[in-house]
């Protein structure tokens, strides 16, 4: 059986960590896609779309239209998308701040998910997996807007969990606290970075997940203490 992977972000922060270890794994094509993109691109199992507002639905849509359906194929996703906003507290927030989280947290995964749970309900199987937040499940002070989100999200991702057995479809997410990005140490320069997230662990674990797709669904796996080995 084929697999396909199709990963939505990959250029983003997270993206740029997670995409080299998934491309050395065993997956037949894979598809990146982003509105920023390398333009240089040799491998023929890997596909490159350059896609804009995630939050508009003819922008998904045209972006799945690119992927056929099969039934001798698995189709697996990552979503890295999302957005941050924070350091006000409900009462400070403006209605366009607001709006803005939830359409970049919530309606790019609702879109997202509605189109991958088309593409493989007409394929053999599949699997997906969001990146959420760790406030989506704890709330943090002034973090209401963006936590209010991925907290909507953790629910469709749990109800999509009960769906997709219907069709062969398992769905996860992450919450991670926070990463080791570039613009998290410019942010917070005096943390301690060997107890952050790593985006290279990450792929590994959304790997994991991948390869035991048929039994692990509707799991927010929290991504909160490391320590170093």
């Amino acid at each position: 059986m084929r697999k396909e992977l199709l990963i939505f972000g990959s250029n983003g922060a997270l993206g740029k960590g997670v995409t080299p270890i998934l491309k050395t794994k065993d997956y037949d094509k894979i598809y990146l896609f982003d509105f920023h993109l390398k333009k240089e691109n040799t491998d023929p199992t890997i596909v490159q779309i350059k896609i804009e507002d995630l939050s508009n639905e003819e922008n998904i849509k045209g972006a799945f239209s690119h992927i056929k359906s099969s039934k001798d194929t698995a189709f697996f996703l990552f979503s890295t998308v999302g957005g941050f906003a924070g350091g006000k507290k409900v009462w400070e927030t403006d209605i366009d701040e607001f709006e803005k989280m939830i359409n970049m947290n919530l309606t790019t995964s609702f879109l997202i998910a509605k189109y991958f749970a088309l593409l493989v309900k007409d394929s053999h199987s599949g699997s997906i997996c969001f990146t959420a937040a760790y406030t989506g499940l704890f709330p943090e002070s002034a973090k209401a807007a963006y936590g209010a989100s991925k907290g909507a999200m953790i629910h469709l991702v749990n109800s999509l969990a009960e769906e997709g057995n219907e069709i062969n479809l398992s769905v996860n997410a992450i919450a991670p606290y926070i990463i080791d990005t570039p613009a998290n140490r410019g942010w917070m320069k005096d943390a301690d970075f060997e107890n952050w997230m790593k985006p290279e662990e990450i792929g590994e674990l959304i790997h994991s997940l991948f390869n035991n797709y048929n039994f692990v669904t509707g799991n927010i796996i929290r991504l909160k203490n490391r320590f170093p080995l």
